[in-house]
């Protein structure tokens, strides 16, 4: 086993803000991507977590707990379950999915605080902050809206703007009102505590530079950011509900959510893999680190967690954080206030969750470039390549078995050119899906599948057994081996469609128990019971669709 193969991988997701039930978006660039590397490299034998959590603290979560009148602690409790719930139907497996107000994360982002203040870069300085005098208080952040001073984007936030993806210093947001009361705030002086981001400069450039595995396309317009000069960063909130600072001149004030969100895939990791203190140092930092991201927040992890690490020297950055652009929703962004969006849990109540993952796997390249969800595309693809492809052929195989040899794999004859070829182009899937799916290109990566079960269909039928030739056999044991090929292969897409493929083999081991590399060989011997085949997918129809726009209105 070479050093790479023996080196842990730590996988994290960002986390979704513990107020809204997550939609198809969250699923295509955050949860589904790293689920598939997850288990592929499961399958591959490595050491490997993958973590995420509930992100509890900050103005929204407040915010809301206020208006539904919630104890915040008990609000963000009920998401996170709905959380769990919802990325389980779907199979994202998380080793652990936790929260960023567990007591570890709270220690682990007070450590911080108090490492980065020993290490002269936290300071205070009094800021402009927003006061409405008709609600008698302070507005931090998301109590205030108003207008994008770079893109001019209205009913924007006053700490990002999300639209363009910056985020905004106290006052800078134009035409502000409360969110509470919608009147203007006026600006008092309120002490607050930064941290001195604009001194990572140099380093963070470096990093950028230095860093093979950091995407290209968003690599340069962050180092565009750095060129255009970065700013210090207001890291406190005058609320009641987030991480106190650990000072005793701090008045009550709580870190920003954006300080201590990302510090919970340190904690969750190490809490993941029953480690702490010192062994847990070294196994983070000897890990391959993999933060999988949205664009729309790009600037904290490529800005705000990298220098933060710098800042406290323990924990190592990551090796990459793989980011894709946002999902469309019929060719229009997702609006929540627009009720304009599908919730993962309203999608599985029509479809199979597999018919989720291949879709958005199929349209979401690694890129910033945005996707669409276009639900005649969906039927199309579904129809098309799940249904009359990978479906098609393996029912068609096995159900040959079933009638022909009574559920029986046939003794094989001498393979002839076909059969070589076919089992060759199954070695050359295993391998390219496997570069593909290690380079990130999970679109790519189920392309290639669908393109072997092309061949596997075009081998089925240049055989022609149902003309009961001398050959007849040995087409019926290739084809059943190329079945439980592609059921490996579909195995990190769609893991319910592949073990349903996989049972039917009636192998009596966990698909897992053989691996990815066994994929490439004949694994299923002559003599074999198989279960009584049945299809595995089932075609989407204009009154499925019907049903989702009504969810749309």
């Amino acid at each position: 086993m070479d050093e790479l193969s023996q080196q842990d991988v730590i996988i994290t997701a960002a986390l979704p803000y513990a107020y809204d039930d997550l939609h198809l978006g969250h699923v295509a660039s955050t949860h589904l991507p790293p689920d598939i590397l997850y288990r592929y490299l499961k399958l591959k034998g490595r050491r490997v977590i993958q973590v995420c959590a509930s992100d509890d603290f900050g103005t929204p979560i407040l915010i809301a707990a206020e208006k539904q009148g919630k104890d915040p602690a008990e609000y963000v409790a009920r998401w996170n379950a709905r959380f769990r719930e919802d990325l389980e139907k779907l199979g994202i497996v998380y080793d652990l999915f936790d929260r960023t107000s567990s007591p570890e994360n709270v220690q682990m982002v007070q450590r911080f605080f108090t490492k980065l203040d020993e290490n002269g870069y936290i300071f205070v300085s009094e800021v402009d902050q927003f006061y409405c005098e008709f609600d008698r208080k302070y507005l931090p952040d998301r109590y205030v809206k108003g207008k994008c001073p770079y893109c001019g984007a209205e009913e924007q936030y006053s700490d990002v703007c999300e639209n363009c993806g910056r985020t905004l210093q106290p006052g800078q947001i134009l035409a502000p009102h409360c969110s509470i009361c919608g009147r203007p705030p006026v600006l008092r002086k309120s002490a607050h505590y930064f941290f001195k981001l604009s001194a990572f400069a140099k380093k963070l450039e470096d990093w950028l530079v230095g860093t093979p595995g950091l995407q290209g396309d968003v690599k340069n317009y962050v180092l565009n950011w750095i060129k255009d000069g970065l700013q210090d960063w207001d890291i406190t909130r005058d609320i009641p509900w987030g991480v106190p600072i650990p000072l005793e001149d701090a008045q009550g004030k709580v870190l920003y959510g954006w300080f201590d969100n990302h510090l919970c895939y340190i904690t969750t990791a190490l809490k993941a893999a029953g480690k702490s203190g010192e062994e847990g140092r070294r196994y983070w930092n000897g890990a391959k680190l993999y933060h999988f991201i949205g664009k729309d927040i790009v600037y904290h992890h490529y800005l705000f967690l990298p220098s933060m690490r710098m800042g406290e020297g323990e924990y190592k950055l990551p090796d990459y954080i793989p980011t894709r652009g946002h999902l469309l929703l019929l060719g229009k962004k997702v609006s929540r206030s627009k009720r304009w969006m599908i919730t993962v849990r309203e999608f599985v109540e029509h479809f199979p969750p597999d018919y989720l993952r291949f879709y958005l796997t199929r349209i979401t390249p690694l890129s910033q470039a945005d996707s669409n969800f276009d639900l005649k595309e969906f039927a199309d693809k579904i129809n098309n390549e799940l249904v009359a492809s990978v479906g098609n052929f393996v029912y068609r195989a096995l159900s040959f078995v079933q009638t022909k040899h009574g559920g029986v794999v046939p003794e094989p004859g001498t393979p002839g050119a076909a059969d070589e070829a076919v089992l060759a182009e199954l070695r050359s899937a295993v391998k390219d899906t496997g570069e593909l799916v290690e380079q990130g290109h999970y679109d790519r990566a189920l392309r290639r599948v669908l393109d072997f079960s092309a061949a596997c269909n075009q081998y089925f039928q240049k055989k022609a057994p149902w003309e009961n030739n001398d050959d007849e056999p040995t087409a019926v044991f290739y084809s059943c081996n190329l079945v439980a090929g592609l059921a490996t292969l579909l195995a990190p897409f769609l893991p319910h469609s592949s073990q349903k493929i996989w049972d039917q083999l009636s192998f009596g081991r966990k698909l897992e128990d053989f691996g990815w590399d066994s994929a490439g060989g004949l694994r299923v011997e002559a003599g074999r019971k198989i279960s009584e085949p049945k299809p595995v997918f089932r075609k989407v129809e204009e009154a499925d669709l019907g049903k989702v726009r009504v969810l749309l209105g």
